[in-house]
């Protein structure tokens, strides 16, 4: 769970990281995604490291989700029998709905593969063309789509940050003397990365990139 995760975590930065070139113009953010179309070429073919990113982003999602599903199984073995009182838990609102967040997360990655990978579910959907298919997404006309899209980015921020902190237990990089600047830093990159995401669609939609 927490090395895949970790995994995820370092394509959401680098995928945040290249969401920024929008700012740079629309010659800027066409070119940065058609090299990455072109990345080894001629040792690999033609969308050649893209389809190996694919697969082995796919490989991680199918990781971390048999992981979640084999740490449900081994707790609900552990306690076969519920108890007859329990005390309530503290604990985290993202810590309590992990799964739902989950859940959440990959109905998001479905939808985003539909309207900005495979053009579907886009307004324009071109081919060629990913500067013009976000800010046809994002335009002021579609302030739903943008309203949808907080709200993921805000699902996946609570996952990411309580997986983040799990993730350094997991790893065993955690004690009680760091523990308070370990939860700093987990929050930090979260709101971050969440920022990264959030700045392209708001930026669309107030009409700074158009």
């Amino acid at each position: 769970m927490a090395v895949t995760g970790v995994m995820l975590v370092g394509f959401l930065f680098f995928h945040a990281l290249g969401n920024m070139k929008v700012f740079l113009g629309q010659e800027s953010f066409d070119h940065y995604s058609h090299w990455l179309r072109t990345v080894l070429e001629p040792i690999l073919p033609h969308e050649g490291f893209l389809w190996l990113a694919r697969i082995g982003l796919l490989a991680a999602v199918g990781g971390h989700i048999w992981s979640a599903a084999a740490l449900t199984i081994r707790a609900k073995k552990a306690r076969p029998v519920k108890y007859a009182h329990r005390k309530p838990v503290q604990g985290s609102y993202a810590a309590r709905t992990m799964r739902w967040g989950g859940v959440i997360v990959v109905l998001f990655v479905i939808y985003h593969i539909l309207d900005l990978t495979t053009g579907t579910l886009n307004p324009v959907g071109a081919a060629g063309k990913p500067y013009g298919n976000v800010t046809a997404d994002f335009a002021p006309s579609r302030w739903y789509v943008t309203f949808f899209y907080v709200l993921a980015i805000v699902a996946i921020g609570f996952h990411l940050r309580h997986g983040l902190w799990s993730a350094i237990q997991t790893l065993g990089r955690s004690n009680a003397r760091r523990e308070r600047f370990l939860k700093g830093v987990a929050l930090g990159f979260t709101l971050l990365l969440c920022a990264m995401f959030l700045s392209v669609p708001f930026a669309v939609l107030t009409g700074l990139v158009k």
